[in-house]
């Protein structure tokens, strides 16, 4: 046989051995991050917290393998709609990876709501959830939030004005909150998609905030009241938050805003820009591990 044939017949079992050594490190770790992301837990679902026009307002309670005694409210909201089915397991992996429960929290989708009334129900979920403590192994005073753009919202504005209610026993105030590019204010929409350039609502969900947003002075009031950014305070819980710096629908100034008046009244807020990401990024996960280690801080 040629010297050459030998060669080329050695060069392609190189090749095959390779390619094999590919595909098999492939499967490992499409194995591992599988392995990673569906860790074991016990679900408890459809627990019923509050009741919003004649709708049940529901919750469901992941418990990991290895619990810390720990609690992590999952804010399910996107454009202010929520489904219960959207709250995945593996979105939470690396919270319940770490012994964090879990309690993902649905609310009834604007404009069948106003999304002030979601942001009520909220605040309801929370003090259900402090009451049930107990059952869900969990201690009530350390419990935290996220929740990502509408969720943000939703979980910014349990950190800044949580509190006890005169007509409840429990609190619906939370020790900290982690949010992906959440709104932040709703008079001062910048660059936003949503701007409608007049001062008003953002243009999609001009519905979701009822009939009196269409009057521009009671929409002043409506969309003060309904903005984190005007709810700073220097005892809030700390804060965490992811932005990407390319966002055209809420734009990196709603969170940069609201770190520069957190900082004027002596809040505790920490803001991660991710170069070039727009609403929403791959690497999302990994922000989620990045926000463990920090309720490990701060729970």
């Amino acid at each position: 046989m040629p010297k050459s044939s030998s060669k080329w017949r050695g060069c392609g079992f190189l090749a095959l051995k390779v390619a094999g050594a590919s595909v098999l490190l492939l499967c490992l770790l499409i194995g591992a991050l599988y392995w990673y992301f569906h860790p074991p837990v016990e679900r408890t679902d459809d627990i019923v917290y509050a009741t919003r026009h004649g709708e049940n307002l529901m919750i469901n309670v992941i418990r990991p393998g290895d619990p810390n005694g720990l609690g992590v409210i999952l804010v399910v909201s996107g454009s202010w709609k929520s489904n219960p089915e959207s709250g995945k397991i593996w979105l939470a992996a690396p919270l319940l990876r770490r012994g964090y429960t879990v309690i993902a929290v649905s609310h009834l989708s604007q404009p069948r709501a106003t999304i002030m009334e979601i942001e009520e129900d909220m605040h309801k979920a929370v003090r259900f959830i402090r009451a049930k403590t107990d059952t869900f192994g969990i201690d009530p005073d350390r419990l935290g939030v996220v929740g990502g753009s509408s969720g943000g919202h939703l979980a910014l504005m349990l950190a800044t004005t949580g509190g006890s209610d005169s007509a409840k026993k429990e609190s619906s105030v939370v020790k900290a909150a982690a949010v992906f590019f959440p709104v932040t204010d709703l008079l001062n929409l910048g660059p936003s998609t949503e701007n409608p350039g007049d001062g008003g609502p953002p243009k999609s969900f001009v519905k979701g905030f009822g009939p009196d947003a269409t009057d521009m002075a009671k929409w002043k009031v409506i969309g003060h009241d309904i903005s984190p950014i005007y709810h700073v305070h220097s005892d809030q819980a700390p804060v965490l938050i992811f932005h990407g710096d390319a966002d055209t629908l809420v734009p990196l100034e709603q969170s940069s805003r609201f770190l520069e008046a957190a900082n004027a009244v002596g809040a505790e807020v920490e803001l991660i820009v991710r170069p070039r990401q727009r609403h929403g990024w791959l690497t999302m996960p990994l922000d989620i591990h990045r926000m463990g280690s920090w309720f490990d801080e701060n729970l």
